[in-house]
């Protein structure tokens, strides 16, 4: 890992997550989570203003970037929530079967190596009835904006610690044994259309 990953990424990557529009897309979604979660990508802590803690039992925080985990240090300062931090990558969940009530990840499928791979896993690790609230950008619904993706994804994954602009997120989730249960789409407003297209929602398992 270089210069740029361990000091200058993980600043971009904070500054971004941080964004107004972001941040209103988390408001959103994450007061849904309960009982045992498990967050895919805790990155520097952005969730954690929306849980309600009356509702979460336990947070396992999965984030294999210590310079990311570092960044979150004043954002877990008073947390009233039971959090344990994980640093394998997301494809390896060192939890066991069925032990989580609630998986949510957010603008995190699109760094994952082996995605697939990884969405099994949150789903081995699921309980029967369980649930994955989702909220991720990628490939956007019409041509021109999608061709802009195209070209620009090969520099973009360098800069952007490997972020993909042009995964399909919904066929990446049903592929992998879930049913979405809802789902919402838009453009996020203030954002690059090339990057800006938003999926939010849950899935449960089939």
């Amino acid at each position: 890992m270089g210069f740029y990953a361990r000091h200058i990424l993980p600043v971009l990557l904070d500054a971004a997550m941080s964004s107004k529009p972001i941040t209103y897309q988390r408001r959103k979604l994450v007061p849904r989570a309960e009982g045992r979660v498990l967050e895919i990508g805790f990155g520097a802590g952005h969730n954690l203003p929306f849980y309600d803690a009356s509702k979460v039992t336990k947070l396992w925080a999965l984030e294999p970037s210590l310079e990311m985990r570092a960044r979150s240090k004043e954002r877990l300062k008073d947390l009233p929530l039971a959090i344990e931090f994980l640093d394998l990558p997301g494809e390896e969940i060192p939890l066991e079967d069925k032990s989580v009530d609630t998986i949510l990840i957010t603008y995190t499928l699109c760094t994952i190596g082996d995605v697939m791979a990884a969405l099994q896993q949150m789903r081995r690790v699921l309980k029967p009835g369980g649930v994955m609230l989702f909220c991720e950008h990628g490939k956007a619904p019409d041509a021109s904006a999608f061709r802009w993706q195209q070209r620009i994804e090969p520099v973009w994954r360098r800069i952007g610690g490997g972020c993909h602009l042009t995964r399909a997120v919904p066929e990446l989730i049903t592929a992998c044994g879930f049913h979405i249960s809802d789902m919402d789409t838009m453009y996020l407003p203030g954002t690059p259309r090339f990057a800006g297209f938003n999926y939010w929602g849950s899935a449960q398992p089939r």
